[in-house]
């Protein structure tokens, strides 16, 4: 029983210093340290009675009671302390004194202005509330009571001499600075302690040493302070006011931050300006936040990296969880992400991430499916088919077109971490439906385009289902681009298709596309046709080699990861025709009805004039087409959305597409005897200038799409510059 009351206090702390972690500040050892229960990083300030003299113990009280009573958010935070007859513990927020920070930072290359006009502005506002609002006396001011914590923000500590300015009602007195430490007597003001000068003239003069040595080292002496060395020029006026010789006139810290915040003064910026609305950001008007959010995704390139990881991001995590902030603090997040370490952003990023995609704002939705290659690496394979995915098909039946159209894209990054039901059947069984009866033409051309680029994830059975159908039904659109893209969909995959496939099935739908009327359609289905022919010649000629041609044909799915070298076309800024039809039509949700018309084009390039003849003759020609074509359209698919019926159907006639990405092949395309009846809007290049075939390697050189697929690096620099 007496050992329970002998039991060592310093045992049951509830937290325990790190080895190797003890540095010197004042009469206190700064340690590492962490709670013992949870892991969490703090810093601990330990007092040995035994080492100090009965001075320094009065003063290491003295601060242990001061640390705390005092709470502002500019004064180191107390978390926790323990005193006992041989030591005092004192346990605050993780942090670095400024002096050793400083050197960290001179070794990377130097701290910037902004970082040190953020941390003077919180160092002035804490001296400020001592003096104003506590009338106390801090008494120990230099760049050894200042730390900085994870953040990169300024804390004001070393209480030890911290009294009221008026003494201490129970009469005892602390010891002065230079009284414990001779080598303090270079920072005490010119004039005596008795003096007639305000209460905050030797506050405000320590001050200015602190200035000095932020922007100059240690200071040698107090002459010192005469010469400014790295003191920015406009900081040189107001440095002056504090140190100068007149007590009387050096200003009040609250003035000396007022003026310093002055437009065009040292505290005047956009860093500072951004930290002061993160600190009242809770009282904030929603339009203010959603401004303020906004304009600091211009800004982060220049803060900070830990400003941005430690403050930035909590208050964006906040506002989104919280606050309502939606869509606009996408942009920012993901700037900032791109400073955390992976296992950082699986734990503070992607949740946040997966409860973004059940929101039905559909500003949230489009911002994350065009910005999905930013994360798409971080998410695992059970977030994507069970939290992601299922959120993400409610895209592909969207009223908005353009919403339509990214959620195409986006399979593109999502198909590799699909499962075999996601991928292979509620993915084929949306993109029939877009296939067939999709009102746009681009989005039925984007839906051809993937298809092809997915081929190499869906298992065999899928393939042998699904490929030959779609690309067949492609080439009947009324779509110029679509019917091109189902030729070279069949080019791009033609490694899964057997020699009886092609001849049976294949050839005969591309010779019908031999007679289309646009000749760029037509010259891609000869080159195809050629390419097709020459298997068939080779079997024919050397049977030995059927397993050769054909041993792709029943292969697994390609695992994943593949995909990195081609699916940036479908993300990286595309400029979407349907997005634009909405905003030039705010009155028809689904967009045109034309089919790359005098109106669609003329939506296009808001500064054409329109013509009303062309525009009459398209329209007129355009229905025409759809009426000849209509039976063959809707045949066997209105009923069954499945790829599985033989009947090749078409879909509705729509708008052409403008800038569609980077990936477009610089092969030029005579489009000069086009048929009149389908003119492809300005700016619009046809599916055929796709890189196709940039995943399979080992593709042969005799492949039709060989002069596409082999791009040289200029041209494909080129093509992203259009694309931006």
């Amino acid at each position: 029983m007496w050992s329970f009351f002998a039991r060592d206090p310093v045992k049951d702390f509830a937290y325990e210093l790190l080895p190797d972690s003890q540095e010197k500040s004042g009469i206190w050892a700064l340690h590492r340290g962490k709670r013992k229960t949870t892991g969490e990083p703090v810093s601990v300030f330990v007092y040995e009675v035994a080492q100090g003299t009965e001075q320094q113990t009065q003063l290491a009280k003295a601060a242990f009671k001061r640390m705390k009573t005092l709470r502002h958010p500019n004064i180191l935070a107390y978390v926790d302390g323990l005193e006992t007859e041989k030591s005092l513990y004192l346990v605050t927020e993780q942090v670095t004194p400024l002096a050793a920070h400083l050197k960290a930072r001179a070794e990377k290359g130097g701290v910037g202005e902004l970082e040190i006009s953020w941390g003077l502005h919180q160092i002035v506002k804490a001296l400020s509330f001592l003096i104003n609002d506590c009338h106390l006396l801090h008494n120990n001011l230099g760049i050894w009571a200042v730390f900085v914590d994870r953040a990169g923000e300024w804390k004001l500590g070393a209480l030890d001499h911290v009294a009221p300015e008026q003494g201490d009602p129970s009469g005892v007195s602390l010891p002065a600075p230079k009284a414990v430490y001779p080598d303090m007597e270079k920072y005490d003001p010119p004039e005596m302690s008795n003096s007639s000068g305000e209460k905050w003239a030797g506050e405000v003069w320590r001050l200015g040493c602190l200035i000095w040595e932020v922007f100059n080292g240690p200071l040698p002496r107090t002459s010192s302070l005469r010469s400014l060395g790295k003191i920015p020029k406009v900081l040189v006026p107001h440095y002056c006011e504090l140190v100068g010789a007149n007590p009387r006139t050096r200003p009040n810290p609250a003035r000396f931050l007022q003026n310093c915040r002055a437009p065009g003064g040292f505290l005047s910026s956009s860093f500072v300006e951004s930290n002061l609305f993160l600190e009242e950001i809770q009282i904030k008007e929603p339009a203010e936040k959603q401004q303020f959010f906004q304009d600091l995704s211009d800004n982060l390139d220049s803060f900070p990296e830990d400003f941005c990881k430690h403050k930035v991001l909590p208050q964006l995590l906040t506002a989104f969880e919280f606050g309502n902030a939606g869509a606009v603090v996408l942009t920012p997040l993901f700037k900032v992400g791109k400073f955390l370490s992976a296992e950082e952003y699986q734990q503070k990023i992607i949740p946040v991430i997966v409860k973004m995609f059940s929101s039905t704002d559909r500003a949230m939705r489009i911002r994350l499916l065009q910005q999905m290659e930013q994360f798409i690496q971080y998410l695992n394979e059970a977030a994507v088919n069970s939290q992601i995915f299922p959120h993400v098909v409610h895209g592909f039946t969207d009223t908005n077109p353009a919403i339509r159209e990214q959620t195409v894209k986006s399979m593109l990054l999502l198909a590799p971490k699909l499962n075999e039901t996601n991928l292979n059947q509620e993915l084929m069984r949306h993109f029939a439906r877009l296939q067939a009866r999709d009102e746009q033409g681009p989005i039925r051309c984007n839906t051809t385009v993937c298809l092809g680029k997915i081929a190499s994830y869906l298992n065999a059975g899928t393939r042998q289902r699904v490929l030959i159908s779609a690309f067949s039904r492609a080439t009947k659109d009324p779509f110029p681009a679509s019917r091109s893209a189902g030729v070279l969909g069949f080019a791009a995959t033609h490694n899964y298709y057997s020699v009886t496939e092609i001849a049976a099935r294949i050839l005969p739908t591309l010779c019908a596309v031999t007679v289309d009327p646009d000749k760029s359609v037509r010259d891609q289905a000869f080159k195809a046709i050629k390419s097709f022919l020459s298997k068939l010649e080779t079997v024919s000629e050397d049977p030995s080699k059927l397993a050769e041609i054909e041993k792709d044909v029943a292969s697994s799915a390609q695992p994943a990861g593949a995909s990195s070298s081609w699916a940036g076309w479908a993300v990286t800024g595309m400029s979407s025709l349907t997005s634009k039809l909405i905003r030039n039509a705010p009155g028809t949700e689904g967009g045109t009805g034309t089919e790359g018309g005098g109106p669609a084009a003329n939506a296009t390039s808001p500064t054409t004039p329109p013509s009303a003849s062309d525009g009459t003759a398209s329209r007129s020609s355009t229905s025409m087409v759809v009426k000849k074509q209509s039976s063959d359209w809707s045949s066997g698919w209105d009923a069954d959305d499945s790829w599985s019926n033989e009947k090749e159907g078409q879909g509705q006639s729509s708008a052409g597409e403008e800038g569609w990405g980077n990936d477009w092949g610089e092969e030029e395309t005579d489009t000069s005897s086009a048929n009149k009846t389908l003119p492809l809007p300005e700016g619009v290049r046809l599916a055929s200038e796709y890189n196709w075939d940039s995943t399979t390697k080992g593709a042969s050189q005799n492949d039709l799409f060989a002069s596409v697929s082999q791009r040289n690096t200029a041209s494909m620099s080129a093509a992203t510059v259009r694309a931006q």
